[in-house]
């Protein structure tokens, strides 16, 4: 197998057509000897069943679908698990991405020495609030991550086979993509390309708070270290605060009087060990999610002609 295609399938439906048609053009421009494998992720529209009647139209479409919605990102280390191909595409169907990427991707890929060319947006897409929301996350991220992740990466990377096993390598049960593709390593280009823009986003406010929380405690143990200096600084201030208020009692016998400051030490002090504590919980919950090793993703079905051998590590199928 020279090449394999995989994207996910997500309220795909609308673009999946005019997707199928300008990825599979553009595929035979480099090999006949390719497979596109679509991921369905739980879509709730008709997505699989559009993709399924692609299946039996050709024998180069592979179906996996899973039990239910694990994520875009599960979603994606599934399909990448199951590619056989020497070079494996990695491409969000919504046509934000152009599918002709691939002949570009390609061309640069052949004339480098490079494991892996992927995509930059060249200026972030969408309104005010969703440009302003995407620089904060990747500032915040890059500052508090013991890791440099580029900012602004599209899904849509051209891979060797090589990178992709030690991609998918990786154990992580809690899956933050973008780290995952920057901590494997290799040789990798950046090309500036330009996203479109399809209006809604399936990316809701309260997912993207999420992601945010999970990619900083995957990939940082900043905020840990940070309570630490912080509870020493406020120990600092209040060894400080008892001192003076000692000496003041005792040399000019003048005491504090009131009860506002009290409460509202006693509040702050009684927040910031909320959160902390809430801090350190997240972490605990990440290492519980890890050492139970349970299968990110469980495959329903896989759709395909011929017997493969696939990787178990990642996924269940119980199509059994």
């Amino acid at each position: 197998m020279d090449l394999s295609i995989v994207t996910t399938l997500y309220y795909s439906k609308p673009y999946l057509t005019e997707f199928y048609s300008r990825i599979s053009a553009e595929a035979e421009k480099i090999t006949s000897n390719y497979e596109i494998i679509f991921v369905n992720d739980g879509s709730p529209d008709d997505s699989l069943d559009l993709v399924l009647s692609f299946h039996r139209q050709a024998p180069k479409v592979k179906v996996i679908d899973l039990s239910r919605n694990f994520g875009h990102h599960k979603a994606m280390m599934t399909g990448l698990a199951h590619a056989k191909g020497k070079l494996v595409l990695l491409i969000d169907c919504d046509l934000e991405e152009e599918p002709e990427l691939l002949g570009k991707f390609h061309q640069i890929f052949q004339e480098s020495t490079a494991d892996v060319v992927y995509g930059v947006q060249i200026a972030r897409k969408g309104e005010l609030f969703e440009r302003l929301s995407g620089a904060i996350f990747w500032k915040l991220f890059n500052a508090l991550s013991s890791h440099y992740v580029p900012g602004n990466q599209l899904v849509t990377r051209l891979m060797s086979q090589r990178y992709v096993r030690s991609l998918v390598a990786h154990k992580d049960r809690e899956v933050f993509i973008p780290g995952l593709w920057t901590i494997t390593g290799f040789e990798q280009i950046p090309v500036k390309v330009k996203k479109h823009s399809k209006g809604s986003s399936t990316y809701t406010l309260k997912k993207k708070i999420a992601q945010f929380v999970d990619a900083i405690t995957t990939f940082s143990a900043t905020p840990l270290v940070f309570n630490f200096y912080l509870g020493g600084i406020i120990v600092l201030f209040a060894t400080i605060a008892g001192l003076t208020l000692i000496v003041r009692k005792l040399i000019w016998n003048k005491a504090l009087v009131g009860w506002s400051s009290l409460i509202v030490s006693i509040w702050f002090l009684g927040g910031l060990t909320i959160f902390c504590l809430g801090l350190i919980g997240i972490y605990l919950s990440k290492v519980f999610a890890e050492t139970k090793q349970r299968p990110f993703t469980v495959v329903r079905e896989i759709h395909e002609y011929q017997e493969t051998n696939i990787e178990q590590d990642y996924c269940i199928n119980t199509n059994n």
